[in-house]
């Protein structure tokens, strides 16, 4: 894929981007066979539309791109579908967000999950990089999203606990971070029974475990990220429905999340003491499956009542977050496919963003616009805690009720991360569900653009 952004611009052909606007004076400017071309072609410089003009003799001699007051953040991967494989530049000058993100498009236009195909992939186009565009930063871009599309999209066959562990350990390998898994009934010796209990019904090879992956100078500012890595959700004994349980397999989308975000930062080498938690289960059947109303022990000493077994994820996330506090980190963010009210509220191109720091909030936010990479921010509403009261334990996993569902998740995970410590909750859907151009229907990074750039400026590398 990254062969695709090439240095030499001989022999290239030349792109050029038009605004609506402009067409008429682009009309006059252009030799007659050409514009009698466009003529017939009805090419009008509509935002998206796309004209191959030919050259002498026939050949591809120019490209024209219509274009809106604001541009296509997916220009490059519309453009890099419709084109015949070849060379391309950019004919003008853009500024250096807009020509990496075009970049970084035109690579992801070339995406597909072949693991299980026997055809081979069609080719498609180079495109010349645009003078400003950072390659490391698209190349570190591109990288992280296609790991995070390949691990949420791989079979749950294929893709358990172990197999988690096992892409974190290459993770490590590459960038010389330090990893330490804690597995089975390892993690009820070392206090993790929440964990533990979520995935203690599956069986060797794929029993539950802590991934517990650290990079970086232990005297730089301490930056820790916790991904929900459920790879397979049956539901438990509260099982799902056919229909609710066909995209389980995407259940891991948050660990996949951190492990991209983990990739950008070492990539980058950032100068953080940066931790990545992953606690990895299958939340299956079984005779020793958590049941309803079971009182689990968690590992900050709170009690949690299981209203659900079918809201697991929090209960991993709850013994993660409750370690990554010891630390006491600069910043502490999780990312997790937890709640199906979060996309009733906000689709499922949209992450949710819950955090305890309203200045951290408005950053990401802003970055989430910047970066074309969007977010909404939801109330952590204290009120609503009440409805997580339990008659028996300290907390309940959910509510009785209906409501807020997206809401209540973060409060209960809010319960386990001091108030000291800068906290951002994403629930994200991580998967597309029709497909368009770079985005094919499948496991999706949702928000790892914005939090990757909040984390560099707060770390001290504006990127």
């Amino acid at each position: 894929m990254l062969d695709h952004l090439i240095e030499e611009s001989g022999g290239s052909i030349a792109i050029h981007r038009v605004a609506k606007a402009d067409w008429p004076h682009w009309q006059a400017e252009l030799p007659p066979p050409a514009r009698a071309w466009l003529d017939t072609t009805g090419f009008a410089a509509e935002p998206g539309a796309v004209a191959l003009v030919p050259g002498a003799g026939g050949a591809l001699g120019q490209v024209l791109v219509g274009v809106g007051p604001d541009e296509d953040a997916w220009l490059g991967a519309i453009l890099a579908g419709r084109l015949p494989v070849g060379r391309y530049h950019l004919a003008q000058p853009i500024g250096p967000g807009p020509a990496r993100r075009f970049c970084l498009s035109w690579l992801l236009a070339g995406y597909g999950f072949r693991r299980y195909k026997s055809k081979a992939a069609r080719p498609w186009p180079s495109l010349v990089r645009p003078a400003g565009a950072d390659r490391a930063w698209i190349e570190a871009a591109a990288e992280a999203t296609v790991l995070v599309r390949d691990l949420i999209n791989t079979p749950a066959a294929d893709m358990g606990p172990n197999d988690l562990a096992a892409a974190a350990e290459t993770l490590a390998a590459r960038f010389g971070a330090g990893l330490r898994v804690i597995v089975g009934d390892g993690l009820l010796a070392e206090t993790y029974p929440a964990i533990h209990a979520v995935g203690r019904a599956a069986v060797h090879p794929r029993q539950p475990r802590l991934i517990d992956l650290v990079w970086g100078d232990e005297a730089a500012p301490r930056l820790t990220l916790v991904g929900k890595g459920v790879c397979f959700d049956s539901g438990g004994l509260d099982l799902k429905s056919s229909a609710n349980m066909k995209l389980m397999k995407k259940d891991m989308g948050g660990a996949a999340h951190v492990l991209g975000l983990a990739l950008m930062v070492m990539a980058a080498g950032l100068p953080v003491r940066l931790r990545v938690l992953i606690p990895a289960v299958e939340n299956v059947v079984a005779g020793n499956a958590m049941r309803p109303l079971d009182v689990l022990s968690t590992r900050k000493g709170l009690t949690v009542e299981v209203g659900n077994t079918d809201a697991e994820g929090r209960l991993i996330l709850c013994d993660a977050l409750a370690e990554a506090a010891r630390d006491n980190p600069a910043l502490l963010i999780d990312m997790a496919t937890l709640t199906g009210a979060a996309r009733t509220a906000l689709g499922t191109e949209l992450a949710a963003l819950f955090c305890n720091d309203d200045a951290l909030a408005a950053e990401l936010v802003q970055a989430g616009e910047a970066e074309c990479d969007p977010m909404w921010r939801l109330p952590l509403h204290r009120p609503y805690r009440r409805l997580l009261d339990s008659k028996v334990a300290d907390i309940a996993n959910v509510s009785d009720g209906p409501h807020a569902g997206a809401i209540t998740a973060a409060l209960f995970l809010q319960e386990f991360v001091p108030d000291t410590v800068p906290w951002a909750h994403f629930d994200i859907m991580a998967w597309n569900g029709s497909s368009r151009p770079g985005r094919p229907d499948g496991g999706e990074a949702m928000a790892l653009l914005a939090i990757f750039s909040v984390i560099s400026r707060r770390f001290g590398t504006n990127v």
